[in-house]
């Protein structure tokens, strides 16, 4: 665990995101990989191990016992990362949270005639390189 996390007092960057405290056994599932962590603790020991990490939240929707989180990730090698995270609460604390990230691309050419372009200002909901801090 890298010292920003040791001074944190359990704060993790999951915690961050989602703008509410873990539950101690909150359980964290990775879909893409099919793979789930557990606790609190052991959500911040697979965190410590991204220390170029760098993320932004663009946007938190708070419904009921919910709350769900666009937000922007680059690991470090200048490559983003788009996310969406859920969090389901109860008494105020994330105790499940489901995390679904993929790199940008571009659109295919068959489909270019028939969308438009996303806005997408490096200063708005999806941010880029610039806008990103380490939490």
């Amino acid at each position: 665990m890298n010292a920003k996390q040791d001074e944190s007092n359990g704060e993790t960057r999951l915690a961050y995101i989602l703008g509410v405290p873990l539950a101690e056994n909150v359980v964290r599932q990775w879909p893409q990989m099919g793979e789930i962590v557990r606790t609190s603790k052991l959500i911040g020991s697979v965190e410590g191990n991204f220390a170029e990490l760098t993320l932004e939240v663009g946007r938190r929707l708070h419904l009921a016992d919910v709350v769900v989180v666009e937000w922007t990730c680059n690991y470090g090698d200048g490559r983003l990362y788009r996310n969406v995270t859920i969090g389901e609460l109860e008494d105020g604390k994330a105790v499940r949270v489901t995390d679904y990230w993929g790199e940008p691309t571009d659109t295919p050419q068959w489909r270019e005639s028939i969308t438009d372009r996303l806005e997408m200002p490096g200063d708005g909901i999806w941010k880029d390189n610039e806008h990103l801090s380490h939490h």
